[in-house]
């Protein structure tokens, strides 16, 4: 029976895609501010390595109690900026599967700076 999805040498399936170690999403910029604001001297450490994998494989709750603790913020506060991650890769996703919005929406951000 053939594998389904992706491979075990896909860098999706074993957590090796370089990218995440630089990929500036929402919730990895509040885990910064937020693990910096709490004194925390390996903030960047921490950021890059619970950022990415968030999006991939979900917050469990042991993940989020941990955040928690180590942000000096509840546990809603850690799965609010969480959504609100998902929600802008979700945006992501859209723009990336209509070429065609990837215009609009390059002229409204132009037309809100604007303003």
């Amino acid at each position: 029976m053939p594998i389904i999805g992706p491979g075990h040498d896909d860098p999706e399936y074993d957590n090796s895609d370089r990218a995440w170690k630089t990929q500036d999403t929402p919730f990895r910029r509040w885990l910064l501010e937020k693990l910096t604001e709490a004194g925390c001297d390996y903030a960047a450490e921490v950021a890059t390595s619970c950022a990415p994998t968030n999006r991939y494989h979900g917050l469990t709750d042991i993940d989020a109690g941990t955040l928690a603790i180590l942000t000096e913020c509840s546990t809603d506060e850690v799965r609010a900026a969480h959504k609100a991650d998902l929600a802008d890769w979700r945006q992501e996703q859209d723009l990336r599967d209509r070429p065609d919005l990837v215009v609009v929406d390059a002229d409204l951000d132009r037309i809100a700076k604007r303003h």
